[in-house]
């Protein structure tokens, strides 16, 4: 009877020691896992394909360089801030609005054959500087991010900028098919376009009023 309690008094000891051991381990493995982070680019939406991260490090290793030498002119915090939005609102409105959206429908509209031809001849041109002055736009965006420390391609206003050039270069190329019956998507897409911008612009503005 005094061998079997010994034994039973044993079991439970190894039970206590092995609870023990497994309480101490568990935030040690905790703490292990928090400690292990590494250096990465984080991108707004998951659905993006693996392909994105090195493109978005290409670009950013591209930019700084320029990005540090403006940094050095010690140019006004308001300017780097608030410069690239404030030029890309007057492109919008002024070239976009006006000169792509407006003339646009004119050209679909009107009866008037001189507003007809005033049309055709400033739309292709605005909307061609609409799409010139976006691309030039989007890299001085960018590098007024890096110059102020912050990083690209972590909020959905450079995805929404993006997406929107790449849709304006699909635009450019659907005139040559309009005798192909692709003229109503030129307008129609056009038309989503500036949609398109607006958000991107209200984007903008977010994320100015955040950094």
């Amino acid at each position: 009877m005094m061998m079997l309690r010994t034994n039973q008094a044993a079991i439970r000891t190894t039970k206590v020691a092995a609870c023990q051991r497994t309480f101490v381990r568990r935030p040690i493995s905790v703490r292990a896992s928090a400690d292990d982070k590494r250096p990465e680019i984080k991108l707004q939406s998951t659905a993006l394909p693996l392909l994105a991260i090195p493109a978005a490090e290409g670009i950013t290793a591209a930019l700084t360089p320029a990005a540090d030498y403006f940094r050095t002119l010690d140019l006004p915090e308001p300017l780097v801030h608030w410069g690239h939005p404030g030029n890309m609102m007057v492109v919008l409105l002024a070239m976009g609005g006006y000169g792509a959206l407006y003339l646009g429908w004119q050209i679909r509209t009107s009866s008037d054959g001189a507003v007809v031809a005033k049309a055709k001849d400033m739309h292709p041109k605005l909307a061609a500087g609409m799409t010139f002055f976006f691309a030039l736009g989007a890299s001085g965006g960018m590098m007024s991010l890096l110059m102020q420390g912050k990083p690209i391609f972590e909020s959905a206003h450079v995805w929404t900028g993006l997406g929107g050039l790449a849709l304006l270069a699909v635009q450019a190329t659907l005139p040559a098919f309009f005798a192909q019956g692709a003229r109503d998507a030129h307008a129609y897409l056009g038309t989503a376009l500036m949609g398109l911008f607006l958000v991107h612009a209200a984007l903008g503005l977010q994320l100015g009023f955040s950094i």
